[in-house]
């Protein structure tokens, strides 16, 4: 595996020395959450873009189709990707150029640190790929001169501090070494300090006479261990003085003091003291800052005359946990001492915790399981200890749950079941909180849209439903709206309408009423008429436009309402245009004496088919009135000898409707005793005077067209009979009330009766309406006459045997209407004789 790791790498060539690289991979399986595994690499830095990292997919485990369809890609904190994913491949490439230097400075192991994000479902593996120092910076000084006056009186042995080097490379490649060039009279003395850095000294070999050589010039280089080897010089200028024979010296070598990384430019850090047991110029001292780290250069200043040290940058633990300055103090006459200060850098909670989103979902849908990973949060606090330890919580506790899958990451996961049409969107808030004193937080937003199922089913807002309709309506009038609603949305909200089958009196309903399939509106397809169907019911559907769709159901109810479209009909009496009923009244009538009784029925209903009885026209008003309610004719005076015996009546009958319909009837009533006198006027009413000159003319007429009757009369029996079928027909199928009718001075059995006198008539009949043979019987009463325009002017009475309220098969209350119609049919024909 290293092998196949090896020769991915490219190579990078400096002062034609090639340098090896080696790769360590170690994969090591955790057990939290999403955290899948950790796989580690270790590549040089400075390598060229798109060089070979390692076979993620392979170390992994992992297919490459599984990077492409969870869209693996890099989540890093920086800003800057140093390294990317090739998803085709699953190998990881070098993005951006690497200075393990400007990274991670002196720190070492030197690593960068990323995770791989897979979705659907979503999970994570931490990478971490360690940077290896090459040597490609050299050994700096912070001056390339340095100068130094020296007494000729100094003694052998004397040592001067010289600025150390520093290379930004490490390990091997650190600075190794340093070399004095000349070597004759100065040599050089490198101290290892307890921290691992090297202090230089250059040390006086012989001693020296200004007045041979004033002035010196000597090379100090500093070479590192790298390969190939760099290496960097510093000039030194020396000048020699008359004599000082005593260097300043510290009251410590080594100074620490600590400071809060809030401390406010100019602070006093420290002060240092150095004396000097010269007098004069010699003893004067001067304090200096000879070197620091870069990380430290223009951090701090130093008062020359008192060795105040001050603060003059903007502390950060999180970048610097401590600085080390070297100070130096030189008097007058050259000499010098040297000491260290140890800044150590107190952490201050002062950084935010900074909350990164890994991956998230924006949309999820309400029929998402408990416990569906919704969001990946990273969560980092760059302070230290309490200050950076850090707890995250959320706001609503009752859909959802934040857990926290490994170190600083966690998942934000659906608790319990959702429910969109109880909310669409939650803006979940996530805190996170240090335990600094103050504590710090920070929170982020997330806004979470819940996608729809269909799963409700549309509502109707009432229960039934039930309308009302006019009849005689005009097809496509619409009726009224039934209307549901569905708590989903969007198309699972869309509602159609739909007719369910069903029939009316074996009939389909869909002939009566149809619905609008968008907006439920009920149409009548026909006209409706009251006195056929009064209501009906059937069922409407409404249903979503889901994906299986729901539908629910309800009742309507259709109420038809009357019109006063029927006018009131007769029933009696009954009005012919060949002969004249009259109703006969005694002179001896009293006052409210019952003449008769107008019978009418109205087809409609409700106050429709209220009806009034009113006297339009009458010979006498004065004698006659009709009963507003009940249509009885009745005297509202005694009869006397003065009243004509030709009296004619005329009712019009009124429905209560609006507009209101009548009808009209005329009766006759003939004021006599008898019937010879009621005869003669009405003979005269309805014949010419040369009829009833010549009475014999007649009779010779009568017996001359006997024959022609004869066969005149089977021709009619047959059209009788036809009528009467029809008639029959009519009244079995007829919706008219069927009102009993008993005839005028009928005798009530019960004795409750208005008429209180009974009177015998003659009449000619049928025996039934549905045979053609001719019988004669004497009736009960004798107030109904029957005229012929064309008869001789004479009416005689037949005797009979038995009376009509004898026969078996004609029951007066029943056959009433039957016997009239019977009557009226066959008096043209029959001549009766006394």
């Amino acid at each position: 595996m290293t092998q196949r790791f090896t020769q991915g790498f490219s190579t990078m060539t400096m002062s034609d020395v090639t340098m090896k690289r080696q790769v360590l991979l170690f994969i090591s399986v955790l057990s939290f959450g999403s955290v899948l595994g950790q796989v580690s690499y270790s590549i040089p830095e400075e390598m060229p873009k798109g060089s070979f990292v390692g076979n993620i997919a392979q170390d992994l485990g992992l297919d490459v189709k599984r990077l492409l369809s969870g869209k693996a890609r890099i989540f890093t904190r920086d800003s800057t990707a140093y390294v990317g994913l090739n998803r085709e491949r699953g190998v990881l490439l070098i993005q951006e150029r690497i200075d393990r230097e400007a990274l991670c400075r002196q720190t070492t192991p030197c690593a960068l640190h990323f995770q791989i994000l897979l979705e659907n479902p979503m999970e994570f593996y931490s990478i971490t790929v360690e940077i290896t120092d090459i040597n490609d910076n050299p050994p700096t000084f912070i001056t390339s001169d340095v100068q130094f006056n020296i007494s000729e009186s100094a003694l052998s042995g004397t040592t001067f501090n010289l600025d150390r080097a520093t290379d930004l490379d490490v390990g091997e490649n650190g600075l190794k070494t340093y070399v004095l060039k000349p070597s004759d009279i100065f040599s050089l003395k490198v101290n290892n300090q307890g921290d691992g850095s090297k202090n230089v000294e250059m040390v006086l070999n012989a001693p020296l006479d200004r007045e041979k050589n004033e002035h010196l010039s000597l090379v100090l280089m500093a070479v590192d261990g790298g390969e190939p080897q760099m290496s960097g010089t510093m000039q030194i200028h020396i000048t020699v003085l008359d004599a000082n024979d005593n260097a300043p010296v510290f009251s410590q070598s080594v100074y620490k003091t600590s400071i809060k990384e809030n401390a406010l430019l100019g602070t006093v850090v420290l002060t240092v003291t150095a004396t000097d047991a010269d007098r004069g110029s010699n003893g004067k001292i001067t304090y200096s800052i000879s070197s620091m780290l870069d990380d430290a250069r223009g951090m701090f200043e130093i008062n020359k005359d008192s060795g105040e040290v001050t603060l003059n940058g903007k502390l950060d633990y999180e970048k610097a946990r401590n600085f080390q300055v070297n100070i130096r103090s030189s008097d007058d006459g050259g000499l010098t001492g040297s000491c260290k200060l140890i800044v150590d850098v107190l952490d201050v909670n002062d950084n935010h915790p900074d909350i990164h989103i890994m991956s998230k979902s924006n949309v999820i849908s309400e029929d998402a399981k408990p416990n569906t990973v919704v969001t990946m949060i990273n969560v980092e606090d760059a302070d230290s200890a309490e200050n950076g330890k850090v707890h995250c919580v959320i706001n609503d506790n009752n859909n959802f749950m934040l857990k926290s899958t490994t170190n600083n990451f966690y998942s934000l996961v659906t608790d319990s079941e959702l429910d969109r049409e109880t909310a669409s969107e939650y803006n979940i808030t996530v805190t996170c909180s240090d335990e600094g004193v103050p504590s710090l937080s920070s929170s982020v937003t997330l806004t979470l849209q819940i996608s729809d199922v269909n799963d409700n089913a549309p509502v109707f807002e009432r229960s039934s439903y039930e309308a009302y309709i006019v009849e005689n309506n005009t097809p496509g009038l619409s009726i009224f709206t039934v209307k549901a609603r569905d708590a989903d949305w969007n198309q699972n909200a869309r509602v159609s309408y739909i007719l369910e089958d069903s029939s009316v009196n074996g009939v389909p309903v869909s002939s009566y009423v149809s619905v609008s399939a968008d907006s439920g509106v009920i149409h009548a397809v026909r006209s409706f008429d009251y006195e056929q169907i009064k209501d009906f019911q059937f069922r409407v559907k409404a249903q979503d436009g889901g994906s299986p769709p729901l539908s629910s159901n309800v009742s309507v109810k259709i109420l038809i309402q009357d019109q006063n479209d029927n006018p009131p009909q007769v029933l009696y009496p009954v009005q012919t245009g060949s002969s004249l009923v009259a109703e006969m009244v005694p002179r001896s009538a009293d006052v409210g004496y019952l003449v008769t009784k107008v019978v009418a029925v109205d087809v409609d209903s409700g106050q429709n088919a209220w009806l009034s009885y009113k006297l339009q026209k009458a010979t006498d008003r004065a004698l006659f009135e009709v009963g507003l309610q009940n249509g009885e004719i009745r005297t509202i005076r005694q009869v006397t000898d003065k009243d004509a015996v030709k009296q004619r009546l005329t009712v019009i009958v009124e429905d209560n409707g609006q507009p209101s319909r009548s009808a009209t009837v005329i009766v006759n009533v003939a004021v006599a005793d008898s019937f010879p006198e009621v005869l003669s006027e009405f003979t005269d009413f309805t014949h010419d005077k040369e009829y009833n000159d010549n009475l014999t003319f007649y009779l010779v007429l009568a017996l001359a067209v006997v024959s022609f009757l004869f066969i005149t009369c089977l021709v009619v029996i047959i059209s009788v009979k036809i009528y009467r079928w029809r008639q029959s027909r009519i009244l079995y199928h007829s919706s008219l009330p069927v009102i009993p009718y008993y005839p005028p001075r009928y005798s009530d059995t019960l004795g409750t009766g208005t008429l209180q006198h009974v009177y015998n008539y003659e009449v000619c009949r049928t025996t039934d309406s549905r045979k053609s043979d001719c019988k004669f019987g004497r009736a009960g009463s004798q107030n109904v006459l029957i005229m012929d325009p064309s008869s001789t002017g004479t009416m005689q009475r037949i005797q009979s045997e038995k009376s009509i309220l004898d026969e078996p098969d004609s029951p007066l209350e029943v056959g009433y209407l039957e016997f009239i119609s019977a009557v009226n049919c066959f008096h043209v024909f029959v001549p009766c004789n006394v």
